[in-house]
């Protein structure tokens, strides 16, 4: 490698930009990395590739490249999932459009986000090929964590899961749970890095209070406290259905509250019809997809944001954004005693926690909050403080050292 050029990291994605760790784990990285002197580009797979009408990008100067499609189709706040036929043939073509773009990229390292199929294969290759540095990043418990249509399909997650991080010379990982995983299936720990997930203040700024109280009115939020929901809508890794159930125990207190559930998934609909049947409708506003850069906005809307937890392998394995970024918003949470939630919420109390998988305790706790004012700026106060330890800035810094030291090893 020319020592007097910018390192060219390699990142291969088999999400695109807007999904949850597309948008707030490696776009982040990436585009902190560049400002620390290296050039990304990004490999990506897309959610609805046909539809896609620029498939290469430059932001914050940081390639964005689309290459093919991913393993779901998502139109809307729809999710469609292929027959298993289709999928192979989908994956196929995703594998051989990540390989082929990837090799004519001359890259210095390769980085794999997330370890599924097209992308470790593709980067297994092309790191044999041209003896460059292989990091692997595993944010979740993958074969735990994403919906698969069968047995099949979850072995095939948890072979690459497993094989992919040993292969590898440097892991990341944003969980201790993930961390231990890693290390008791025979990576060396001196190969793992902990690289918590983050928040970018520079997306997460304070909005205007007239932007806030536009779309406060516009929602039909006003004269209510409002408990805020900001993910994916998918019940095979989000319980957002123990947080509607625990809501439903909310509004029979009486109150004024509201329930605000921002995002899309394939278990809207359901999700609709849950709050239908426990006779809530009229106090769960569900927005859909919204523009990701009008975040900030929606969080103010919140006097309260949850992260429903169950006490599972996936939810022990999740660092969750909402976190973060609830906390760089000054928005109290609620969420669960499981995985890493209690060691991020810090001394400070930056969460509430409560039992997971529990209706009653969830719903105590945001009663709590929603009924003492004093207690939510407590906690407010506490969440902003918090955020500061969570800047994607001072991550993509520890990362950088890693690289750098991988780097220097091969040159």
């Amino acid at each position: 490698m020319d020592k007097r050029s910018k390192p060219h990291i390699l990142m291969l994605l088999t999400q695109d930009l807007d999904s949850p760790s597309g948008l707030g784990r490696y776009f982040p990285l990436a585009k902190y990395l560049v400002r620390e002197d290296f050039q990304v580009t990004i490999l990506a797979l897309h959610s609805n590739f046909a539809e896609v009408e620029e498939k290469i990008v430059v932001q914050e100067g940081v390639v964005i490249h689309y290459v093919a499609q991913m393993h779901v189709r998502k139109t809307g706040n729809k999710t469609h999932y292929f027959s298993p036929l289709q999928l192979l043939k989908v994956s196929w073509q995703a594998l051989k459009k990540l390989y082929s773009e990837a090799i004519n990229e001359q890259p210095d390292l390769i980085f794999v986000g997330k370890p599924h199929p097209m992308n470790s294969l593709a980067a297994l290759r092309l790191a044999k090929k041209k003896s460059i540095p292989l990091v692997v990043d595993c944010d979740d418990f993958e074969a735990e964590s994403n919906k698969t249509q069968g047995n099949w399909q979850k072995r095939v997650l948890a072979y690459f899961e497993q094989m992919l991080p040993k292969k590898a010379d440097l892991v990341t990982t944003n969980t201790y749970f993930m961390l231990d995983r890693l290390s008791s299936s025979g990576v060396p720990k001196e190969k793992i890095l902990y690289l918590p997930n983050g928040v970018d203040r520079e997306r997460f700024f304070e909005p205007s209070a007239e932007e806030v109280a536009r779309l406060r009115e516009e929602l039909g939020l006003n004269g209510f406290k409002v408990v805020g929901y900001f993910g994916s809508l998918n019940l095979a890794n989000h319980p957002v259905d123990l947080l509607v159930r625990s809501f439903a125990e909310v509004v029979e207190s009486g109150g004024n509250f509201k329930l605000l559930i921002v995002g899309s998934g394939g278990d809207f609909e359901k999700l609709q019809t849950l709050a239908g049947e426990l006779g809530i409708s009229n106090r769960v506003v569900f927005t859909g997809r919204v523009n990701p850069d009008k975040m900030n906005l929606y969080y103010k809307l919140a006097d309260v944001s949850v992260d429903p937890a169950n006490d599972t392998m996936a939810d022990r394995g999740r660092c969750p954004l909402k976190l973060f970024e609830s906390w760089q918003m000054g928005v109290p949470v609620v969420t669960s005693d499981v995985g890493d939630r209690k060691i991020l919420a810090g001394e400070l109390s930056a969460a509430l926690l409560t039992e997971p998988a529990n209706e009653k305790s969830m719903a105590q706790g945001l009663l709590s909050l929603l009924t003492n004012a004093k207690l939510r700026q407590q906690m407010s106060n506490a969440a902003s403080l918090r955020a500061k330890s969570y800047d994607w800035a001072s991550l993509a810094r520890t990362l950088r050292a890693k690289l750098e030291g991988l780097l220097n090893s091969k040159s």
